[in-house]
C-alpha cells in the first residue's frame, strides 16, 4: 500500500503530460493559466518536502502520512471537478501539499517493516524505483485515458488510492511515537520552502525568481548553521551530497528525455498519444528489474559502486535515446541504469541514518527528485534549440550532454571514498 501511494504521488506530476491540450481547451486556459496548472503541484510538492520529512520525524510518521494522503485525495477530487483556472490551480497546489507530507512519511514507515538490515536494504532498493515508475505510469495513463474518456478521469486513480490508504494504514501500522523532539525550525522551513519553490518555478519561467530562490536558500544555509534545532543539519546534507546530486541529475535526464521523445514522436513522426504511450511501456520491465538487482548487488559491492554502475548504464542509454528515430534500445538500457541509480542513491542516503532522521532523509531524496526535472528542462531545452532548429539534431545533442553529466557522476561515485 505504501509503495502504491508513492507511485501515485509521482504519477500525479506526469499525468497531465498528454492530457494538457484537452485540459487547456476545456478550461479555456491562456499561457499564464497553463503554466500555473502545470507547475502548482510541483511547487508545493518540491517546496514542502523538507518540512514534511521533519514533521514525520517530530509528530509521528503514521499521523503525518494519513493527513498527507487525505489532503492529496481531496485535492485530486477537486482537480477532477474543477470548473476553471483558479479552482484547478488551487486543487493542484493542495495535491502537492498532501504529497509533501505523505511521501517522506511513507518511506520512513516502509523502513520499519524490515528490522533485518539486509531485508531492509533490498526493500529500500525496490522503493528507489517507485518514483521513476510513477513518472512512466502517469505518462501512459494520461494517453490511455484521454483516448476513450474525458481528461477529468485521470484524477480518479489518485482519489481511490488515497481513500484506500487512509482506510488501510491504521490497520496495518500501530500508532508510532514521535522519534524526535516536537520542535520545528519554522523560520528555516519558511526559507527552504520559498527558496525551493522560487527556484523550481523560476527555472521554467523567470531568471529573477531563480536568483531570489538561490538567495533564500543561501539564507537558509546560514540560518541552519545557527539554529539549535535545524530543519536540515548541514553535516547530514554534506555527507549525502553525491547520491542526492545523482538523483537530481538522473531525474533531470529522465524528465527531459521523456519530454523530448514524446514531443518528437507526436509532432515529428505523427504518432497518436496512445501509440506514444505504448512505446514508453518498453521502459517498464528494465525499470522494475533495477530495484531487485540493486538490492542484491549493494550488500556485496557497496551502494556507491552500484551507483557508479547505474549512472554509467544510464549514460549509455541516453546516448542510445539520442537516436530519436530508433529509440527502442535506449528505452530499455536507460531505465535500467536510472532505476539502479535511484535505488543505490537511496541506499547511500539512508546509510547510517538515525531513527529520528528517517523522515528527513526521505524528504531530501524526494526533494532531489522534484528539483531535477525543472533543472533538466530549463537547461537542456535551450541547449537543444541553440544547437539546431531541427528537433532531431537539437534534441539528440541535448541528450548527449545529459549523458556526459551522468558519466561524470559515475566517475565521481567510482572514486575512492576519501578522494570523493
Amino acid at each position: 500500500m505504501l509503495g502504491t501511494v508513492q507511485l501515485t504521488l509521482v504519477a500525479a506530476i506526469t499525468v497531465l503530460t498528454v492530457a494538457l491540450p484537452a485540459i487547456r481547451r476545456d478550461l479555456r486556459l491562456d499561457d499564464a493559466g497553463t503554466v500555473l496548472v502545470t507547475s502548482a503541484y510541483g511547487l508545493a510538492f518540491g517546496g514542502l518536502l523538507l518540512l514534511g520529512g521533519r514533521l514525520a520525524d517530530s509528530l509521528g510518521r503514521r499521523r503525518v502520512f494519513l493527513i498527507g494522503a487525505a489532503v492529496f485525495g481531496l485535492g485530486s477530487a477537486a482537480a477532477g471537478l474543477a470548473p476553471g483556472t483558479e479552482a484547478m490551480v488551487a486543487a493542484r497546489f493542495t495535491q502537492g501539499v498532501g504529497a509533501a507530507m505523505a511521501a517522506p512519511a511513507a518511506m520512513a514507515l516502509a523502513g520499519t517493516l524490515f528490522p533485518d538490515p539486509r531485508r531492509r536494504s533490498r526493500a529500500m532498493a525496490v522503493w528507489g524505483i517507485l518514483s521513476s515508475a510513477g513518472a512512466t505510469v502517469g505518462t501512459v495513463l494520461s494517453g490511455v485515458v484521454i483516448t476513450w474518456v474525458p481528461w477529468r478521469w485521470v484524477f480518479l486513480a489518485p482519489v481511490l488510492v488515497s481513500a484506500l490508504a487512509v482506510a488501510a494504514v491504521p490497520r496495518l501500522f500501530p500508532a508510532d511515537r514521535p522519534a524526535g523532539a516536537a520542535r520545528i525550525d519554522w523560520p528555516g522551513a519558511a526559507l527552504a520552502t520559498t527558496g525551493l519553490a522560487a527556484v523550481i518555478y523560476g527555472l521554467q519561467r523567470s531568471v529573477w525568481a531563480v536568483s531570489g530562490g538561490v538567495l533564500l536558500l543561501a539564507l537558509f544555509g546560514l540560518a541552519e548553521r545557527r539554529s539549535a534545532a535545524p530543519l536540515t543539519p548541514l553535516p547530514f546534507l554534506v555527507r549525502r551530497a553525491l547520491p542526492l546530486v545523482a538523483v537530481m541529475f538522473c531525474a533531470a535526464a529522465m524528465a527531459t528525455a521523456s519530454f523530448m521523445l514524446s514531443l518528437y514522436l507526436q509532432q515529428g513522426r505523427g504518432l497518436s498519444p496512445l501509440r506514444t504511450s505504448a512505446i514508453f511501456l518498453l521502459s517498464a520491465p528494465p525499470l522494475l528489474a533495477a530495484g531487485p538487482l540493486t538490492g542484491r548487488l549493494a550488500p556485496r559491492l557497496g551502494a556507491h559502486r552500484v551507483l557508479a554502475a547505474g549512472s554509467a548504464i544510464a549514460a549509455v542509454g541516453l546516448g542510445l535515446l539520442s537516436l530519436l528515430d530508433t529509440p527502442y534500445a535506449g528505452l530499455v538500457v536507460f531505465p535500467l541504469g536510472a532505476g539502479m541509480t535511484f535505488s543505490a542513491a537511496l541506499l547511500a542516503t539512508l546509510h547510517g541514518v538515525r531513527d529520528d532522521q528517517a523522515g528527513l532523509a526521505g524528504g531530501l531524496v524526494n526533494t532531489a527528485m522534484e528539483v531535477g526535472p525543472p533543472v533538466g528542462l530549463a537547461l537542456l531545452i535551450p541547449i537543444a534549440a541553440a544547437h539546431s532548429p531541427d528537433p532531431s539534431s537539437g534534441y539528440g545533442f541535448a541528450l548527449r550532454v545529459a549523458a556526459a553529466a551522468l558519466a561524470t557522476t559515475a566517475l565521481c561515485a567510482a572514486l575512492p571514498r576519501r578522494t570523493r
